[in-house]
C-alpha cells in the first residue's frame, strides 16, 4: 500500500456485512467508499412484514448516507458493480466508471435461485428486496380484489388459492401471516367472497419445514401453522409453475398467487473474481475471509462459503454476516497497525428464531428450546432490538401493538391501476399524475 496517502477501502454492498465492517472502521486511517445499487440498508428479517402489509418500507430501512453521515472517513456511492478486476485493483460500475482500491470487501449478498427453472420466476416471485416486497404486497392484495369481482366460481377459487414454495423461515412466516390476513384482517370487508375460505399452502420438498431447527420444534411449528389454517405439504417437490398454478408432483393445483421462498444463489458478481466457487456460487474463502492468493480482497456475508469447526457451513443469516463484517474490520485494523492478525474467523451461533403467526413462534438457542407465546415475545423483542435507529424501533413497536389488538395492517394500500399497473412505490413504474 502507498505510504503517502491513506489506503483506499472499497466496500461493495450496504447489507449487514458491509455496513458492520464500515462502521467498525470509523476511527481507522482509511478512505472508505461504500457502493450499493440501493441507497438504503434493509433489515431483511422483517421484509415479509412489508410484503404482507404489516409494516411500511421506511420502518425496516434507513438511508445509508444518514447512517454513515457522521463517519467522516466514508463516502457513499450509488451504483451497481458489474465486474471486479483483481489484477488492476479496480471495479467496473454499470455506468462505465471505475473505482480503484487498495483493499476490497465484497458483500453483495444473494439473489433468488430457481434450481435451473428460471422460467418460473415471473409466476413465482421471490422476496429479497423492498422492490420485491412492494410488488408482492400488491399481488397478494389484488388477488382478493380479483376474486371479489370474478363471477365464475372456479376462477374465483383460483384467485383465493395461495402457495408459498419453501419451508424455511421466510416461507413459514409468509404462510402464517397470510393465513392471519385472510381469516382476521379482511373479515367483513368483502360482499361476494369470504376471505377466510382462502387456501394457503406451504410446500416444502424436504421431509419437514424449518429443517435447520431441531425436529421437535419443527413439528411444533407445523402444528402451529395448521392451527392457523395453513395446509402444509412436505416431502413432495414442486415440478412446474405457470400463470394458472403449480404442479405438486403429478397433481396440478390451481393458484393465481405463488411465492418463491425455496432457494438462494450468490450474487453473480462472485464469478468475476475468477476464484473457486461452491455449488451455490459462493466464494470459497480462506479462514481469514480473504480470496485465495489475494489477501487484499475480503468476501463476507451470503457471498462467502466457509465451513465451521464441525464441518457445517456458516449459515447465510444476519448474525453471521454481522460477525463477518466485524472480523474483516479487525483484520484491516491489525494490518494498518502492523500487528499480528487475529485468529481465523469463528462463527458464534446465536440461535435460530422463526415466527409462525400471532402469538406463535419457535426459538432454538443451544439447550434452550421455546415455542408458542413465550417464543413469540422473545422473537418480537429480538427483532426490535436489532433494528437500526430509534425511529424504526418505535414505529415498528407501535404498528405491532395496533396489529395485536385490532388485527389491522396499516400498510394495506394498493397503488397503481387495478387492471395491472405496477405499484409506483416499487420503483418499476413512474408515478401517475
Amino acid at each position: 500500500m502507498p505510504h503517502d496517502r491513506p489506503p483506499r477501502l472499497l466496500v461493495i454492498g450496504g447489507g449487514f456485512a458491509g455496513l458492520w465492517a464500515t462502521r467498525a472502521l470509523a476511527n481507522a486511517k482509511l478512505r472508505i467508499t461504500l457502493v450499493d445499487r440501493r441507497n438504503h440498508h434493509l433489515f431483511q428479517p422483517l421484509l415479509y412484514q412489508v410484503a404482507t402489509a404489516g409494516l411500511s418500507a421506511p420502518d425496516i430501512a434507513a438511508p445509508l448516507r444518514h447512517i454513515l453521515g457522521k463517519q467522516h472517513n466514508v463516502e457513499v456511492r450509488l451504483g451497481e458493480v458489474e465486474a471486479i478486476d483483481k489484477h488492476r485493483h479496480q471495479v467496473l460500475l454499470r455506468d462505465g466508471t471505475t473505482l480503484d482500491y487498495d483493499l476490497l470487501l465484497v458483500a453483495s449478498g444473494a439473489t433468488h435461485a430457481y434450481f435451473g427453472n428460471d422460467q418460473w420466476a415471473p409466476h413465482a416471485p421471490g422476496l429479497k428486496s423492498l422492490d420485491d416486497a412492494l410488488a408482492l404486497r400488491r399481488r397478494l392484495l389484488l388477488a382478493f380484489e380479483k376474486a371479489e369481482a370474478e363471477p365464475d366460481p372456479t376462477k374465483k377459487a383460483a384467485w383465493l388459492s395461495f402457495a408459498i414454495v419453501g419451508g424455511g423461515p421466510t416461507g413459514v412466516e409468509l404462510a402464517g401471516t397470510l393465513a392471519e390476513i385472510a381469516r382476521h384482517t379482511l373479515r367483513n370487508e368483502f360482499r361476494h367472497i369470504d376471505p377466510a375460505s382462502a387456501k394457503v399452502r406451504l410446500v416444502e420438498a424436504g421431509p419437514r419445514v424449518l429443517s435447520s431447527f431441531p425436529e421437535v420444534l419443527s413439528l411444533k411449528a407445523r402444528r402451529q401453522l395448521e392451527r392457523l389454517g395453513v395446509e402444509v405439504h412436505a416431502g413432495t417437490p414442486v415440478t412446474a409453475i405457470d400463470a394458472g398454478g403449480f404442479h405438486l408432483g403429478e397433481r396440478f393445483v390451481p393458484a393465481r398467487t405463488v411465492v418463491w421462498a425455496a432457494g438462494v444463489a450468490a450474487s453473480p458478481l462472485a464469478r468475476t473474481l475468477d476464484t473457486p466457487l461452491d455449488r451455490a456460487g459462493r466464494v470459497q474463502v480462506q479462514p481469514d475471509l480473504t480470496v485465495p492468493g489475494h489477501p487484499e480482497i475480503f468476501v463476507a456475508g451470503d457471498l462467502a462459503a466457509l465451513a465451521q469447526a464441525d464441518g457445517r457451513p456458516v449459515p447465510g443469516v444476519a448474525p453471521a454476516a454481522k460477525q463477518m463484517g466485524k472480523y474483516v474490520a479487525a483484520m484491516i485494523h491489525t494490518r494498518l497497525q502492523q500487528r499480528a492478525a487475529p485468529p481465523p474467523f469463528r462463527y458464534r451461533d446465536q440461535g435460530n428464531l422463526a415466527t409462525i403467526g400471532r402469538m406463535a413462534a419457535i426459538v432454538h438457542m443451544g439447550r434452550l428450546q421455546l415455542s408458542g407465546l413465550l417464543a413469540w415475545w422473545f422473537w418480537l423483542a429480538a427483532h426490535v432490538f436489532f433494528l437500526i435507529g430509534f425511529r424504526n424501533r418505535l414505529v415498528v413497536l407501535l404498528n405491532w401493538a395496533v396489529a395485536y389488538w385490532s388485527y389491522q395492517r396499516g400498510a394495506r394500500i394498493i397503488f397503481g391501476d387495478a387492471d395491472g399497473g405496477e405499484d409506483p412505490d416499487d420503483g418499476s413504474s413512474p408515478l401517475r399524475k
